[in-house]
């Protein structure tokens, strides 16, 4: 197996498509040609449109401008993200064949693309104010920021204050004024997530990865707009740091996850039966995982 395999667990969820055989590339035209435009530029917006989008399809009532690229793999893959409908495929394969399998999965990217829209606007309403008090979620429960200049606190330094109560809000002190920018709060709430999550994430490793039989190499903090985490078979761990938001055990099922595809490098029967030797309970905190959005990073 080479050593550049990677798998990665994606935020959303992630639909390939078995393809045919190659059939014999047709000749191609010669003479000087444009690059496509995204379809934004060039006509009426469709209901869905991704912003990168070359290519629209009606699927039953559903019109969706999607991104579409060609690459080297085995079949047509699509997947809903924040952005929209994207899907790649194989060089060999047509436009028609493609636009087969997007129909094939209409209802699928119908739905998806409704939740997301829903899970968009649920984030919109919860879009964080950097300010002096901002609440932001960590470990499942509540962290309320704030602002603290005075001498006992280092300047740009971090104090938390776990709380002794249920349902109450934990404090973090910031060595910052009170005349600081949003983004030197939001810097610093982030500085100090990631060094909390890259301290967890280290000892959940080590806690599953003997229950696993496996070993892993090196774990870093990833930002990705659309992956939880990814394994690649020379060991090395990536997860998002934005993980921490969530409670412990759906850190665990990410970490789990990871760890189990150092034994199985795909998502096969026999992938999740190894993620359900350490934690029966999978399913269900991959569901919450999946149904909890975040707010907005910004």
């Amino acid at each position: 197996m080479s050593r550049f395999l990677q798998l990665v667990l994606d935020m959303f969820e992630v639909s390939p498509i078995p393809v045919p055989p190659p059939s014999p590339r047709p000749r191609t035209l010669q003479g000087p040609h444009q690059p496509a435009e995204p379809l934004g530029q060039v006509l009426p917006k469709a209901q869905f449109t991704h912003p990168r989008a070359t290519r629209r399809i009606q699927l039953g009532t559903t019109d969706v401008a999607y991104a579409f690229r060609r690459g080297k793999r085995r079949t047509i893959g699509m997947s809903v993200g924040p952005d929209g409908l994207e899907v790649s495929a194989p060089t060999w394969v047509t436009v028609g064949e493609v636009e087969s399998a997007l129909r094939q999965k209409a209802d699928w990217i119908s739905r998806k693309l409704i939740e997301m829209g829903e899970r968009h606007a649920q984030m919109g309403a919860q879009r964080i104010v950097w300010c002096d008090g901002v609440v932001v979620p960590y470990l499942g429960g509540q962290l309320q920021a704030v602002l603290d200049s005075s001498r006992a606190l280092k300047k740009n330094s971090a104090q938390f204050e776990p709380s002794d109560l249920p349902d109450t809000l934990h404090t973090l002190r910031l060595g910052l004024p009170l005349y600081a920018t949003p983004e030197q709060i939001r810097d610093a709430v982030q500085a100090w997530l990631m060094r909390q999550a890259k301290a967890l994430f280290t000892e959940r490793l080590h806690h599953f990865a003997p229950l696993l039989n496996v070993q892993w190499q090196r774990l870093s903090l990833s930002s990705a707009a659309t992956r939880w985490g990814s394994a690649s078979a020379s060991g090395a761990i990536r997860l998002n740091w934005r993980l921490v938001h969530h409670k412990l055990e759906v850190i665990d099922y990410v970490v789990a996850h990871e760890l189990s595809h150092l034994r199985v490098m795909d998502h096969s029967p026999r992938f999740w039966d190894t993620v359900k030797t350490v934690m029966p309970d999978y399913a269900e905190r991959r569901r919450v995982l999946k149904d909890e959005p975040l707010p907005p990073w910004h």
